[in-house]
């Protein structure tokens, strides 16, 4: 199956030369490009493409913004977010916003195809260290409040023990093997686990669950 891929960035040399990279891998397809973020959500409503590679700085309507506005659409695109620095606290609040992951612009294009497939796939580009880090350095810095500890026991309360285990393996980067090595259980069982604790938290994906696990402060950042 071909993947469907969005560019969205404001600079043209840049959506040029991953439409190029992307373009030349058998299984992906650039379908479409936009300038800024509200050019964005409107090609992905027209196109309803499998994954958006999204700018966070542009002009209008930044990524951020429309990373939430296409999220909150509940269709079906994955967003990976493009930035220039590894540790950026706008990729943070776009990951709060809903983004599948992140990669950096200078990936190779391996990495970048890699990124678009693990994200077209429904999991999360979350298991670099630099995802890691990030997300533990910005934690700390979003802005919207903490969970209050109402909400958290209304939320991760329903979770059993061991999905709040699987939950804070998550958080720490884990992938689904990684997690079920350390559990000593079948992967099977810990992919049953993810989709358990995906739809009691109502998140959309592994990203959200860290985050959440952060800001619930089941995980604590350093």
């Amino acid at each position: 199956m071909t993947i469907r891929v969005l560019i969205a960035d404001d600079q043209m040399m840049v959506r040029e030369g991953f439409s190029v990279l992307l373009n030349a891998m058998p299984d992906i397809e650039v379908v479409g490009e936009a300038v800024n973020g509200r050019e964005a959500v409107r090609r992905v409503r027209e196109l309803a493409p499998d994954v958006v590679l999204m700018d966070i700085r542009m002009p209008e309507m930044n990524g951020i913004e429309a990373t939430r506005e296409i999220i909150a659409s509940e269709g079906e695109s994955k967003v990976l977010v493009l930035t220039t620095f590894d540790l950026d606290e706008y990729v943070y609040q776009a990951l709060r916003a809903g983004a599948s992951g992140f990669l950096l612009k200078d990936a190779s294009a391996r990495q970048l195809a890699d990124g678009v497939k693990v994200v077209a796939s429904g999991e999360a580009l979350l298991a670099p260290t630099v995802t890691r880090r990030l997300i533990t350095e910005f934690s700390k810095l979003a802005e919207s409040p903490r969970l209050s500890a109402t909400v958290q026991a209304q939320q991760y309360g329903e979770l059993t023990e061991r999905e709040t285990e699987v939950l804070v393996l998550i958080a720490q980067g884990l992938s689904n093997a990684e997690i079920a090595s350390r559990l000593v259980v079948a992967e099977s069982t810990i992919k049953t686990h993810v989709s358990r604790v995906l739809v009691k938290l109502g998140l959309r994906d592994r990203t959200q669950a860290a985050v959440f696990a952060y800001e619930a402060r089941l995980v604590t950042p350093g």
